[in-house]
């Protein structure tokens, strides 16, 4: 998985002489491959969004029947041509690209260490090598490549000045002077990233389907991102350059097929974004993931969303006055409070005699109930 691309940049190098423009080449080639999946995913998203409209009534007209509502929904998938997957896979299926470059070029400055280092003396000493302090050995690259060559048993990957098997971080703590070169590298970098978020941001405003909140932390995340391209090797910093050169020409061909006219996909999509959330606010939702997922939640429980709701005051006291049954609740008197023994039915039980009563019955005679045989 990783041979064939090293050897491709291998075979650049060896044509042009030039890290440099070997990296260029291969930024290339992988964006000759992922930018047919960048228009795929795009263009899925927009369609998902040109039926957003019906995708509302349909969620609103069967809320409580979730069997019902796939069914339709895919009925609905099927007669417009839309596969909702369409706008994931492809950026899915560009996540290898970037895993496969970013170990092929830290590959360039592998050095063994710990028991891969003893295996390595030992294997070098086979070979006739007996350098006690070997430097580089390149990883996937086929040993009489020109590329293997010219970085194997090296310390560092010079080009145009720069040593491309350092971080950048590396650089400033050696030298600062130096290192403020390698330093401009991560803020042109970082320049970059955030020119290109600002086009798919002014294409946000025509077709709005995120917050501004949202747009901001988008616009905001890459430049982050970049910095932490200090404790990279220079030599992805440059790739990463050449990449989001070449990504910002892949911005500005989506924004002029797609958005280009009053009929393109994109303006449908912004028109029928609008009308989607209009739907919402007919239903009482503002149509957000967590509004679906409270309604998801009710229809699951069973509850009524639509339902008015009691203050929380209210449902409290209604609870503490009245039965399920709609009897009230009786109530028990405090133990403290003297019950009447006078009257009839008064007191619960025997009423408490007073104290001349209790001498009365001491003094009267005690009747024979014996009865003789």
């Amino acid at each position: 998985m990783f041979e064939l691309p090293a050897g491709l940049l291998s075979w650049f190098y060896g044509l042009t002489s030039s890290y440099i423009i070997a990296i260029a080449l291969m930024s290339v080639v992988v964006m000759a491959i992922t930018t047919p999946l960048t228009l795929k995913s795009t263009k899925g998203m927009l369609e998902m969004q040109r039926i957003a409209p019906e995708m509302r009534k349909l969620q609103a007209e069967y809320r409580s029947d979730r069997q019902k509502l796939n069914e339709e929904m895919m009925k609905l998938y099927q007669e417009h041509k839309v596969n909702p997957m369409a706008s994931c896979l492809p950026i899915v299926a560009q996540m290898p690209v970037f895993i496969i470059m970013f170990r092929i070029l830290r590959g360039w400055t592998y050095t063994p260490r710990g028991d891969a280092e003893q295996i390595a003396d030992a294997t070098l000493r086979a070979l006739g090598d007996s350098d006690p302090d070997p430097g580089f050995i390149p990883r996937f690259l086929a040993v009489d490549s020109d590329l293997f060559q010219a970085i194997y048993d090296r310390t560092d990957i010079p080009a145009l000045g720069l040593d491309l098997g350092k971080s950048p971080f590396e650089a400033i703590t050696d030298n600062v002077l130096t290192g403020l070169v390698y330093a401009g590298l991560v803020v042109l970098l970082g320049a970059l990233y955030f020119g290109q978020q600002r086009m798919v941001a002014a294409r946000a405003t025509i077709s709005p389907t995120m917050s501004q909140t949202q747009q901001k932390i988008m616009q905001y995340l890459p430049v982050v991102f970049a910095v932490f391209q200090v404790f990279f090797l220079t030599a992805l910093v440059i790739y990463y350059i050449f990449q989001t050169l070449l990504r910002i020409l892949q911005q500005y061909y989506i924004t002029k097929r797609f958005y280009g006219s009053d009929e393109s996909l994109g303006r449908q999509a912004q028109r029928a974004s609008e009308a989607a959330r209009e739907e919402a606010k007919k239903n009482g939702d503002s149509g957000g993931l967590f509004s679906d997922m409270k309604r998801q939640i009710d229809d699951a429980r069973g509850v009524d969303s639509d339902a008015p709701k009691s203050s929380p005051k209210q449902s409290s006291k209604k609870s503490a006055t009245e039965r399920p049954g709609g009897a009230s609740k009786r109530t028990t008197p405090p133990k403290s409070r003297p019950t009447t023994s006078g009257t009839p039915g008064g007191g619960k039980g025997r009423p408490t005699p007073t104290r001349s009563n209790a001498q009365a019955n001491k003094n009267r005679p005690k009747s024979n109930k014996k009865r003789k045989k």
